[in-house]
């Protein structure tokens, strides 16, 4: 079974961390939410209280498949500054493994110097933070192990593209179905 991590921080996007969570459980993906934070409470930036499934430091000694990134302010900005997260970001993206942003998050792939070269794609109006990145207005941006999306509208196809990449193909169109998502 795959595992991807989600990682949450004060003032997450919660449209943008929970869609992905639960059309991934729904394949089968073993989703986890993650806090970088002192406590398994972390809250929103609409104040929504959520509950991780772990700590940083256990993800950091068990990797996943891959590691997925919500935006929302402040959320994007704590994840930012917490180094050891910055660090396994580094280390998902030089082993190839998807490393996934929505909203503001892909800022944080800019600072890291992971976007040269690549298409990635922003909350509008910060396309000038995607550091080294040709950007695009697409809902979602798949280059290579990277994945980037908009923002809370564009978190169903974020989530259904990342089924794809976790649970194939087939899981992700049967899932389309069953949730009734039309484009």
């Amino acid at each position: 079974m795959k595992k991807v991590y989600i990682f949450l921080g004060e003032g997450f996007e919660e449209m943008e961390a929970v869609t992905p969570l639960d059309l991934l459980r729904r394949v089968g993906v073993d989703a986890k939410f993650v806090s970088i934070t002192q406590s398994l409470q972390v809250s929103g930036a609409h104040n929504v209280l959520f509950t991780a499934d772990i700590f940083f430091d256990e993800a950091r000694k068990h990797r996943a498949d891959g590691i997925v990134l919500p935006g929302g302010m402040p959320g994007t900005l704590n994840l930012l500054a917490h180094k050891g997260l910055c660090s396994l970001i580094q280390e998902y993206a030089k082993a190839q493994l998807p490393v996934c942003a929505i909203c503001a998050a892909p800022l944080i792939l800019g600072e890291l110097n992971l976007l040269a070269g690549k298409t990635a794609t922003i909350y509008p109006g910060i396309e000038d933070k995607l550091l080294g990145a040709t950007p695009s207005e697409s809902p979602v941006c798949v280059d290579g192990a990277i994945i980037t999306s908009r923002g809370p509208g564009t978190a169903v196809p974020f989530a259904l593209k990342l089924v794809e990449l976790f649970a194939g193909k087939e899981a992700a169109k049967n899932l389309t179905d069953e949730i009734v998502y039309r484009k």
